[in-house]
């Protein structure tokens, strides 16, 4: 048995048949187009942690100056 009830020989016959309606050119740019995707997808996701950390540092360094002024405040 193959995937979720499906023989290796079915799915042959459907990539023959996928390969057959829309033929190798179309097929390989289909594949480019959707590497292409993914890729931009993981960059975006990379930027976006990447401005995440940075906010959270950013917002750490404010915490931990506000507390230092608070602290020098109390001892005057």
């Amino acid at each position: 048995m193959g995937l979720g009830g499906i023989s290796i020989w079915q799915l042959l016959i459907i990539l023959a048949i996928v390969v057959l309606l829309f033929g190798t050119k179309k097929l390989k740019g289909m594949g480019s187009d959707l590497g292409g995707a993914l890729k931009g997808f993981k960059d975006s996701m990379k930027d976006e942690d990447a401005k995440n950390l940075e906010n959270k540092e950013q917002e750490d360094v404010n915490t931990a100056s506000q507390q230092a002024e608070h602290k020098d405040e109390s001892k005057l």
